[in-house]
Order: C-alpha cells, then sequence, then structure tokens
C-alpha cells in the first residue's frame, strides 16, 4: 500500500513539474488564490467583471487623478478580461479641457495604475468635443450610480459615450446576478428609454 501512495505522489510531483516547465499555471491554494479575474477565461466578461475587486467608479476615480493637466472627465470605459499580456483592468478615457484624449488602464483585481496611453481624439469622437463633455450636468461616474439604481442593483462593468443633440449621453452596461442590462443616461441624468 505505501509503494502505491509512493508512486502516486512521485506521479504527482511529476506533472506538477511538467506543467511548470510548459507554463502551465499553477491551480491556486487556499493559501494563495488565484485572482478571480485571472480564473475564467471560459466566462462572458460580464460574468467575470462581477469578480473584480475593484468597481468601475474607483477604476474612473484612479483615471481622473492621473495626468499633468487638471480637470480631466472621463468620457468611456470597458472592463476587459485577462488575456497573455496583460492582467484583467478597466479601460478608462479621460478627455481633458485641452482636447488631450488619454487611455488610462487600471488593474481590476489591485485599482493600480498599470498603463497610460495618449489617443487623438479625433479617432474616437468626430461627433463630440471636449466642451460637451463640461456642460453635461451628469458626469460618467454619476450616470453609473443611476444606471445600477435602474437596473435593480448589480454592477457597471462598460460605459459608453454617444451624442444626442448637442448633449452627451451614456450607454452603460451592468453586470447582473444572471444577466446582463444595458441602461442610457442624459446629460441631465435622467434614464433615457
Amino acid at each position: 500500500m505505501s509503494i502505491r501512495l509512493m508512486l502516486a505522489a512521485g506521479f504527482l510531483a511529476a506533472s506538477t513539474c511538467l506543467a511548470a516547465a510548459q507554463g502551465t499555471p499553477p491551480a491556486a491554494s487556499p493559501e494563495t488564490p488565484m485572482p478571480a479575474t485571472q480564473a475564467n477565461g471560459d466566462m462572458k466578461e460580464w460574468q467575470v467583471a462581477k469578480t473584480a475587486k475593484v468597481a468601475l467608479p474607483q477604476a474612473i476615480s484612479t483615471a481622473e487623478m492621473q495626468g499633468e493637466e487638471k480637470g480631466g472627465r472621463a468620457i468611456d470605459a470597458d472592463f476587459e478580461k485577462a488575456d497573455g499580456k496583460d492582467p484583467a483592468h478597466y479601460s478608462v478615457k479621460v478627455v481633458y479641457p485641452s482636447g488631450k484624449l488619454v487611455e488610462y488602464g487600471i488593474n481590476a483585481d489591485t485599482g493600480a495604475l498599470y498603463k497610460t496611453e495618449n489617443q487623438p481624439i479625433e479617432r474616437y469622437f468626430t461627433f463630440l468635443k471636449p466642451a460637451n463633455f463640461n456642460e453635461a450636468k451628469t458626469s460618467l461616474k454619476d450616470a453609473l450610480v443611476i444606471a445600477e439604481q435602474k437596473a435593480g442593483g448589480g454592477k457597471a462593468y462598460e460605459a459608453s459615450v454617444s451624442k444626442d443633440g448637442k448633449a452627451v449621453q451614456y450607454a452603460i452596461k451592468i453586470a447582473g446576478a444572471d444577466k446582463e442590462t444595458s441602461v442610457t443616461v442624459g446629460p441631465d441624468g435622467k434614464v433615457v428609454d
């Protein structure tokens, strides 16, 4: 019996070493759990977003505090699942009064800034100007709260901006318990049907 046990232990050790040599990530143990946002490769984005330790409003706040220029407002935010080169993160675009657009990558498990990339605003928002965002009474963070309430709970994980006439409106996706919900919020904070 002890020979079988020793053989089983030896086989387990050999397979673990082989997996490590091939680059297979180790299984999570109770002492060192794998971040939930990295352990769910087959899940849909909204399902993984629910497990993020950092909420979208917190990621937006972190992004808005970055940069040399003050007064930046987040105008677009997306949750992105982990892949081979990037951790699970929020990609948050911030526009500054000067018209500069910067995309910040905020780690969804730690809340830390891990990437910054300048973007040409024309590439994303040919129909919107920085002034449109400054004129909106409702910020993206406020729109997230409104959308989560309208959805009856859940966690906002994606927000994009569009133009309705001369004003901005926010399209927000909410990860609920068993489905995703989309809510659109106007510049005045009212839900658009």
